[in-house]
């Protein structure tokens, strides 16, 4: 059968796309090997979000007595609270399917490989194969779990994100290797169903990818919360021999063994581009990532690539971006390019991390002269009667024209309001309007002017 566009993947970027180039008009299939929403719906975003409600709740719980609540002695049930999240997961996958049906796209289960610029051969998990055809193909494949060399994954002692969505039983210790997004959030959840934790990180800081000052206001809660945390620091082997791991730790002071149930590895990920029939096609690739031009092309007319197979950040929004842009493009619209300096950065853990735009760090380096200003939580009334102080919003703009350069926030609900600086800098907004738009208070979204206030010595509130 032939069809104007084939998706292969049905992850946050390809499924938006096969619904958007059939809402203009186009006949479309998706491929998808295993379910329905990808890794981010079924293994990633979703359920790991319902994880750490419960953690939230569970939290709740044993402070009631601060908010004026009696509640006797709180117990967290591990079997339960994996159940729920599993339970989100397959609702928001049922979803995708009745949006496959109302948009009318074609579903067909299977491993797909390229075999020309319009065909894609597709196997059965029953070993059958059919070749489709159609004029465009995106390549939405995504990504999995890194693994290094003394890191060997055996989904009981050494797990990727996806085990540790799934334990069978809760550990008692676990060894998380790596701070970035997919380690911080399960260290803060596994800490608050009761496991101790500890961090294990190559760089000087967690959360490295974020404003220096990000990472100091985590690594200073994470340690109140109870979690241990080794930055330059190298897991160099591990020994599974027994009950349960014994890593061996390269730090600045000396080497350091340290045992637990459990080793997380979490060091990031690598893009699924093997067998999908590239090297055939000689589709160009680059440090394991699809090239792809502004409107998400690849070198061969006619093949798209979007979200974490290509290059920039490996996130759900930007991959239902490009997604969308991809199915815009090849229907004959003009998307607008993205702006990869303006797509936004959240972390679940708690507190929240939200950001976008660059550092303080990068803007300095960048050339420009800067304006920052930081307004704490801890003089929010809407944080403090929340029983949230800790954290802050950091706001950076150019000193000489009021450009706002970035925000990076952490604390209660932060990733709620980053979209307001988002759409703020898409509109070129500067300092000046920030100040002048009026905002509701109480609440937490009035920090964003509060710091800008803070910034120009026009603050009120600190």
């Amino acid at each position: 059968m032939a069809y104007d566009l084939i998706v292969l993947g049905s992850g946050p970027g390809g499924y938006p796309a096969a619904i958007r180039a059939s809402q203009l008009g186009k006949k479309v299939a998706i491929v998808e090997r295993e379910n329905l929403g990808g890794i981010c719906l079924n293994w990633g975003c979703i359920p790991t979000k319902a994880l750490l409600k419960s953690a939230q709740v569970f939290e709740y719980a044993k402070h009631a007595a601060d908010y004026g609540i009696e509640v006797n002695d709180p117990k967290q049930n591990f079997g339960n609270v994996i159940k729920r999240s599993r339970g989100v997961a397959d609702k928001m996958n049922k979803g995708v399917q009745f949006l496959m049906k109302k948009n009318k796209i074609d579903v067909i289960m299977g491993n797909g490989k390229l075999i020309a610029a319009n065909k894609l051969e597709v196997t059965a998990a029953d070993g059958n194969k059919q070749v489709l055809e159609a004029a465009n193909i995106v390549i939405a494949t995504g990504a999995r779990a890194r693994e290094l060399p003394a890191l060997k994954l055996d989904g009981k002692k050494i797990i990727g994100y996806r085990d540790a969505m799934n334990l069978p039983d809760q550990p008692k210790s676990m060894i998380v290797v790596g701070s970035g997004a997919i380690g911080t959030e399960f260290a803060y959840f596994y800490n608050s169903m009761g496991t101790k934790v500890t961090i294990v990180e190559f760089l000087p800081r967690i959360v490295p990818v974020e404003d220096e000052d990000i990472s100091k206001e985590l690594e200073k809660s994470f340690k109140k919360q109870g979690i241990s945390i080794m930055t330059n620091s190298e897991v160099t082997s591990v020994d599974t021999s027994g009950d349960g791991v014994k890593a061996t730790i390269k730090t600045p002071e000396g080497e350091v063994a340290l045992e637990a149930d459990i080793l997380l590895s979490a060091v990031g990920i690598t893009a699924n581009i093997e067998n999908i029939g590239l090297e055939e096609l000689g589709i160009a690739t680059d440090k394991g990532r699809i090239i792809v031009d502004a409107n998400q092309q690849t070198n061969i007319p006619g093949i798209y690539s979007i979200g974490d197979c290509t290059p920039h950040q490996a996130l759900a929004h930007k991959a239902t971006k490009e997604g969308i842009n991809a199915a815009e493009h090849l229907a004959g619209e003009k998307p607008g390019h993205i702006d990869y300096n303006n797509v936004p950065g959240c972390t679940y853990c708690s507190p929240e991390i939200a950001s976008v735009g660059y550092t303080e760090k990068a803007a300095k380096d960048a050339g420009y002269e800067v304006k920052v200003g930081k307004f704490p939580f801890i003089a929010s009334g809407k944080a403090v009667s929340a029983g949230s102080p800790e954290g802050f919003v950091k706001i950076i703009y150019d000193a000489k024209y009021g450009e706002l350069l970035g925000c990076h926030m952490i604390g209660n609900n932060v990733t709620e309001l980053i979209a307001e600086v988002v759409v703020a800098r898409k509109l070129e907004t500067t300092a000046h309007e920030i100040l002048n738009a009026i905002h509701p208070h109480p609440t937490m979204s009035e920090t964003v002017k509060e710091a800008t206030a803070v910034a120009y010595g026009e603050a009120t509130d600190i």
